[in-house]
């Protein structure tokens, strides 16, 4: 029988884009649901959306960045459903802008979703999984935590972030119940772009060019990459890349590791560095 099956799902930043189809397909396969995320009306869509089925779904307006209210989601999700079998840090976003366009707070402000959130999420979801014979963490992190490119300091440094904190906490609970994985998508077609905070010292034309550059970028739809992020979690795999663009990233880098820049940026028609 399926993991999934039978299960109870955590799944934050479930109110578009990934998330919401992880919702739609984890419903699908018969798993309880506690959906979350800091767009009310977002998540009321999402939950909208699910296939009619009988394993019970809550949703929790939750901003992941602070901890005090990520520890009462997990009191509350516990309470509600009993247990948890799988939790999937999915929430983040996104800034435009190199380095010396953003400020401190525009940093503070990624990092306290895209790395803070994931750690705050596993710190208290963990002992609830650790009481289930079978469980497992999904950590997002993105294939920009294999490569940095120019523009993407801040989110970079989340996701290679997320991605220290995934590998290690693997290592460190090899033999327990908990399975840990990190995913690493490519380009995705969500709302993140869109939604991405302008760097306080970045041109307001920067964004407008952002999203129309991610919108000729993204290859893979919310409801792929999901897909494969549960085969994945079936399949216990401890590194998931989404997409023929993270596959072929991943192997650039590991060809040219001190380089790989000023090949991805010839094919991808941009500009080396902003100098």
């Amino acid at each position: 029988m399926s993991f999934l099956h039978g299960g109870v799902a955590v799944v934050t930043g479930a109110g578009s884009g990934i998330g919401r189809a992880l919702a739609r397909q984890l419903a699908a396969a018969g798993s309880a649901l506690a959906i979350a995320d800091i767009d009310e009306k977002g998540l009321t869509e999402t939950a909208a959306s699910l296939p009619t089925k009988e394993a019970a779904v809550s949703t929790h307006v939750l901003d992941v960045s602070d901890e005090a209210a990520v520890r009462i989601f997990a009191e509350d999700v516990a309470a509600r459903h009993g247990r948890v079998t799988l939790l999937i840090n999915n929430a983040g976003v996104a800034l435009i802008g190199t380095f010396e366009e953003l400020s401190l707070a525009d940093l503070r402000w990624l990092m306290g979703i895209n790395f803070w959130g994931v750690v705050y999420g596993v710190t208290y979801f963990l002992p609830i999984l650790k009481q289930q014979p079978r469980a497992q963490i999904v950590n997002l992190s993105s294939v920009f935590g294999i490569v940095a490119p120019v523009g993407q300091s801040a989110y970079s440094a989340s996701k290679f972030a997320v991605r220290g904190l995934t590998e290690a906490l693997r290592h460190e609970l090899e033999g327990t119940s908990v399975y840990v994985s990190c995913v690493h998508p490519g380009g995705i077609h969500t709302p993140i772009a869109k939604h991405a905070r302008l760097g306080a010292h970045a041109s307001p034309s920067k964004h407008q060019a952002s999203i129309d550059f991610f919108e000729k970028v993204t290859p893979t739809s919310p409801e792929a990459a999901a897909a494969r992020i549960l085969k994945g979690v079936e399949q216990r795999e401890p590194r998931i890349l989404i997409g023929r663009d993270a596959r072929q990233i991943d192997i650039v880098q590991r060809l040219r590791p001190a380089t790989y820049w000023k090949m991805m940026a010839k094919r991808a028609n941009v500009p080396a560095s902003t100098k």
